[in-house]
C-alpha cells in the first residue's frame, strides 16, 4: 500500500519475531527478523521500544503496524513517542485518498467511524485490530530471514516474577462457531448458552443486548466491539446495523433467524430463518441433541 501511494515500487512485507518465526509469518511475508528471545523479556516495552528503533533507523519503513493486542497498546505510544511520529489506533480500515493514506477507525464508542490522514514525517503508524486484515500469501511463498542483535541495557526495566499457564480461551475471536444474541432475543439471552456449547461454540451478543446489561462487553460484535471472523455465525433475532456488521465481515457462513425477511443482516446471509428466534432456541436445541442420539448409538456423545 505504501509503495503505490509513494510511488517506490513494488512493495514488501516486514515482521519482527521474538524467537523462531512461525510457519504462518514465513508464508506471508518477504522478510521476518528474528530476535533471540533472551534479548526481549517477556512484556518489556522498553527492549522491545528499542529493537523497533534500531530496525527502523536501518531500513527506514514507510509504515509500521501493531497489533492491537493488550501489550501492543503499551508498546505502540512509546515507540511513536521514540521515532516522533503520530500514530492511530484501532483501525479496522486503510483508504487512498489524493496520494495519502486515510486511516479509519471506529469514534464516539463507536457510532460513528472517523478517517485520520497523517501529514508529517515517515513512518505512517497504526495499532490495527485482530481480524479486521487479511494477508494472502507472498510469492514464492517463503520469507526471508534476518537476524538482529538488539542494544540491550545493562538492567531490563520489567522483570518476570511469576508465569501461570493460562486456562482456556475465553475470548469470542478464538472460536469457530459464534451464537450471537440481539434485541429479539433480549428476554432469553441466557438460553443461548446451551445453545453455543450443543454446538461447541461460545456466545456473542449485540450492542442493544450489552448496553441493556444482560451481556458483559467483552463479547459484543460489532464496531464498538469485536470484529470475529468465525467459520459460522448464528445471528439469533439481530437486525443487522451498519455498526454490528462491521464486526462480522469476515465471518464464513452466516445463519440468520428472524421474523422479518427484509432486516438488513438477510442480506448477508447464506440462511435465513424466518420465525420468531425464541422459539428456534429450544427447537433447535432439541434437535441436535435427537440428532446426536440417532447418529450414535454406541453412547459416545457424537454431535457429527
Amino acid at each position: 500500500v505504501m509503495d503505490e501511494i509513494y510511488g517506490r515500487g513494488e512493495s514488501s512485507a516486514w515482521g519482527l519475531c521474538p524467537g523462531t518465526p512461525c510457519e504462518k509469518a514465513m508464508a506471508m511475508l518477504d522478510y521476518v527478523v528474528t530476535v533471540e528471545a533472551d534479548a526481549l523479556e517477556p512484556h518489556d516495552t522498553v527492549r522491545m521500544t528499542n529493537c523497533i528503533e534500531e530496525l527502523q533507523e536501518k531500513h527506514a519503513f514507510d509504515a509500521i503496524l501493531i497489533p492491537a493486542t493488550t501489550f501492543g497498546r503499551m508498546l505502540a505510544p512509546r515507540a511513536a513517542m521514540r521515532l516522533n511520529v503520530g500514530l492511530v489506533a484501532d483501525v479496522t480500515a486503510i483508504r487512498h485518498k489524493e496520494g495519502e493514506i486515510e486511516m479509519v477507525r471506529p469514534a464516539f464508542s463507536g457510532r460513528m467511524m472517523a478517517g485520520v490522514v497523517t501529514t508529517g514525517r515517515l513512518p505512517v503508524m497504526m495499532t490495527v485490530r485482530r481480524n479486521v486484515f487479511s494477508c494472502g500469501k507472498r510469492s514464492p511463498g517463503r520469507a526471508k530471514v534476518l537476524k538482529h542483535a538488539p542494544r540491550v541495557p545493562e538492567r531490563p526495566a520489567v522483570r518476570l516474577v511469576e508465569r501461570r499457564p493460562a486456562g482456556g480461551s475465553h475470548d469470542i475471536r478464538d472460536s469457530d462457531v459464534l451464537v450471537s444474541g440481539g434485541g429479539g432475543v433480549l428476554q432469553s439471552f441466557d438460553q443461548l448458552e446451551s445453545l453455543a456449547r450443543a454446538l461447541g461454540g461460545m456466545v456473542s451478543a449485540s450492542r442493544k443486548v450489552v448496553d441493556s446489561g444482560r451481556a458483559p462487553r467483552h463479547v459484543q460484535v460489532g464496531q464498538s466491539g469485536r470484529t470475529v471472523s468465525p467459520r459460522l455465525y448464528l445471528a439469533l433475532g439481530i437486525s443487522g446495523s451498519i455498526q454490528h456488521v462491521v464486526g462480522l465481515r469476515n465471518a464464513e457462513h452466516i445463519i440468520a433467524v428472524n421474523p422479518s425477511r427484509d432486516a438488513p443482516i438477510c442480506s448477508l446471509s447464506d440462511i435465513v430463518v424466518e420465525g420468531d428466534a425464541r422459539e428456534f432456541i429450544p427447537r433447535m436445541i432439541a434437535r441436535i441433541e435427537q440428532g446426536a442420539g440417532t447418529v450414535n448409538n454406541t453412547g459416545e456423545g457424537d454431535n457429527t
